[in-house]
């Protein structure tokens, strides 16, 4: 069978499009089971933040290396990005609610041995282990709602699930420096194992296994190889550009290696009976566009987002906790327009919901821009809400466009290759933004010391302070006068902000160029296979 074959028989054979019987009881009730999932899924979204807060209190307890601590997240951030299409493939041959149980299982034991660890290399180890786990649970958790939820019916949940997320991931920090600050560092991990006992037992209750009639029965063991070597090839690049160069020939070569692996995994599964991705479904535009709209706005959400934290605790030296209260309205405006975003896509497509949300981002973007050392928090306010009413609308209508647009027997595949293309949007943007505002630095920092009338610096000083500057921290020494003290720290933060402003002008510029790829959307063709009929 080749690839287009297996995109195709959906539409052909009509017993995929009847739709599977009601379900009776707890098992497979659809709001039951986007409750279940959603419970599963916060697990996995709160971990992408919440661990930043306490990376330093892990540094200091194990006496970690500072190249350590950023293994703790690139090992999680790697293992994620590399497993979740072939996690999704499992989903979609074994049955989504199995791979969902062993995410959940996987994950909370994971999260307890981290917890529970006396080294940062155990540490690491099984940060890795979680990541693999994580990616196991995600895109399962969107086959369980296709498949459960029926057509007229899926925005809506997928815009609670996309609400779930957003939440998890605003809330990281807020949650993660409570419970620093008032627990432990081991604290952040050992929470997850209530929550995924929860998860389990709802899981074995309410979840139905359902099985498409044309799902996948054999394993392209050569793609996994490839796809997963060309992931990993292009994360590590991003991820380690910064501190080798964007020029530098390793960063070259891995960005060389993956798209030439790129181009071999695609070649073969032209060739493959049962293929990891069948190309075929890149023949639907909208599902192509959705995919690329989940990339550019994580680029602009993600990217963004790691400086607003900096500039919240290090320009106006605030706490943790105080930083992630600040941005309550982008989480709320999250949850309030996920589901209403579920409501319009339903009514008028996704197309009109779509554009409008990356409009919002991108103004959002422009208005930060704007931000500077003496900005209040209403003024914040104002562009943090816009831009999670932005965000909403595509993270719930880019999700259905990809999900809805392919057959039934791939929404796992189609469910991982929404959390992939949210994975390297988010790390494309982060490099990207981050070369961005190094570049600022190092052209304004020179200039700036000298008009503040500061002692000059040796090439090597101002490598150091240009590091320092990059996340928004005053290079001061202990011995230096309060005079001294003041005009670096307004030096520091005068260079950080006109740098963070750029950044944000091009993340505004990346959410104008997803506006117009979201006019290539529209609502699911696939939406009806499969549509479950529980009752609602």
């Amino acid at each position: 069978m080749t690839s287009q074959t297996t995109v195709e028989k959906a539409s052909r054979e009509p017993q995929d499009t009847l739709p599977p019987a009601p379900a009776k009881g707890l098992r497979g009730h659809p709001w039951l089971t986007l409750f279940s999932v959603a419970i599963g899924v916060m697990m996995v979204a709160l971990d992408g933040t919440i661990v930043a807060i306490a990376n330093p209190a892990i540094q200091q307890d194990l006496g970690a290396s500072l190249a350590q601590v950023q293994w703790i997240t690139n090992g999680y951030m790697l293992a994620l990005a590399v497993s979740l299409i072939t996690a999704g493939k499992l989903g979609d041959r074994f049955g989504h609610r199995q791979t969902f149980l062993i995410g959940v299982v996987g994950f909370a034991a994971a999260s307890g041995a981290i917890g529970l660890s006396s080294s940062v290399a155990l540490v690491i180890t099984f940060r890795v282990l979680q990541g693999l786990f994580g990616a196991l649970l995600m895109p399962a958790a969107l086959g369980l709602l296709r498949a459960t939820f029926p057509a007229e019916k899926l925005n809506m949940a997928i815009g609670i699930w996309g609400m779930v997320i957003g939440a998890s991931t605003a809330g990281g920090p807020i949650l993660g420096g409570v419970l620093v600050e008032h627990v432990s560092w081991q604290s952040v991990f050992f929470i997850n194992v209530p929550v995924g006992v929860v998860a389990l037992l709802l899981g074995v209750v309410i979840l139905k296994d359902h099985r498409a009639e044309n799902a996948p029965r054999s394993f392209d063991i050569g793609g996994i190889v490839l796809l997963s070597q060309a992931m990993f090839c292009l994360i590590w690049a991003l991820i380690k550009g910064a501190e080798w160069g964007w020029g530098d020939f390793k960063t070259i070569a891995f960005l060389m290696a993956a798209v030439g692996l790129f181009a071999v995994f695609a070649f073969s599964q032209k060739n493959v009976r049962e293929p990891l991705i069948p190309l075929a479904m890149f023949r639907s535009v909208p599902l192509s566009a959705g995919v690329v709209l989940m990339a550019l706005m994580a680029f602009a959400f993600l990217g963004g987002l790691f400086f607003v934290t900096f500039y919240l605790q290090n320009v106006h030296g605030m706490k943790a906790v105080d930083a992630g209260l600040h941005l309550l309205p982008l989480t709320g405006m999250m949850i309030v327009g996920s589901p209403l975003a579920g409501v319009l896509i339903t009514k008028f497509g996704p197309r009109v919901p779509l554009v409008g949300g990356m409009v919002c981002t991108a103004v959002a973007m422009f208005g930060m821009s704007q931000l500077d050392t003496g900005t209040g928090t209403a003024t914040m306010s104002v562009w943090f809400g816009l831009l999670g009413l932005g965000l909403a609308p595509v993270m719930v209508g880019a999700t259905e466009v990809i999900v809805g647009n392919a057959p039934m027997e791939l929404s796992g595949v189609a469910g991982g290759l929404q959390q992939a293309s949210m994975q390297v949007g988010g790390s494309l943007g982060t490099a990207v933004l981050g070369a961005v505002m190094a570049s600022q630095v190092d052209s304004h920092l020179a200039g700036n010391w000298a008009d503040a009338k500061l002692p000059p610096l040796s090439p090597q000083q101002l490598d150091q302070a240009s590091s320092a500057i990059e996340v928004g921290i005053p290079p001061v020494g202990p011995d230096l006068p309060a005079p001294v003290v003041e005009k670096i720290t307004n030096v520091a933060h005068d260079t950080f902000v006109s740098g963070m402003s750029t950044a944000f002008m091009v993340a505004g510029i990346v959410a104008v160029i997803a506006a117009l790829v979201a006019t290539l959307t529209k609502r699911g063709e696939n939406a009806e296979v499969g549509a479950g009929a529980g009752h609602i």
